[in-house]
């Protein structure tokens, strides 16, 4: 990694990445309604996703917040499509200092950690189509298109799913 650590994030962590999540889905184009998108507020509701996922922040050595991550461990009330022995991750956001420097990549990689840590089977996540960047990290990874899965969580919006099949656990 490249000047950060992984690690859960703290309370005092939640107003920088609720703020950087927002300002990430706001900039790069991805709410149909702009600055006056209701998704804004949910983005930056980091207490919220704290209270029903573990939400994992990448750190630079002065403590800066550059990117995190929202793990769900299976499917309950924060799940959006996991399934019984799959994990999911979401809201998945870098700043743009930290963009470029493997945080995306350091946080989907400590998110299927925790997966097999787990003991799961599958790591699932949704995604929208203009999501270029964050699909090319996916693939990277193994991740493959689960179309049949795809969904609608509000009006027109249409989020693929993607899906990496875990290697069991070396004994």
């Amino acid at each position: 990694m490249h000047g950060f650590t992984i690690r859960p994030a703290r309370t005092e962590d939640h107003a920088r990445l609720g703020d950087l999540t927002a300002a990430a889905y706001l900039d790069d184009g991805l709410l149909d309604f702009g600055a006056e998108d209701p998704y804004l507020e949910v983005l930056r509701d980091v207490a919220r996703r704290a209270e029903h996922a573990e939400v994992l922040v990448a750190v630079d050595p002065d403590g800066v917040v550059l990117g995190g991550v929202a793990f769900v461990s299976g499917p309950g009330p924060f799940a959006d499509v996991a399934r019984e022995g799959e994990a999911e991750f979401r809201t998945l956001a870098v700043a743009p200092e930290g963009r470029g420097r493997g945080v995306g990549t350091a946080l989907v990689r400590a998110c299927l950690d925790r997966a097999r840590a787990l003991g799961r089977d599958r790591v699932v996540l949704s995604t929208q189509p203009a999501m270029h960047a964050a699909h090319r990290v996916y693939e990277r990874f193994g991740f493959t298109r689960a179309p049949e899965r795809d969904w609608s969580p509000v009006g027109t919006l249409q989020l693929l799913v993607y899906e990496l099949e875990l290697a069991p656990a070396e004994a």
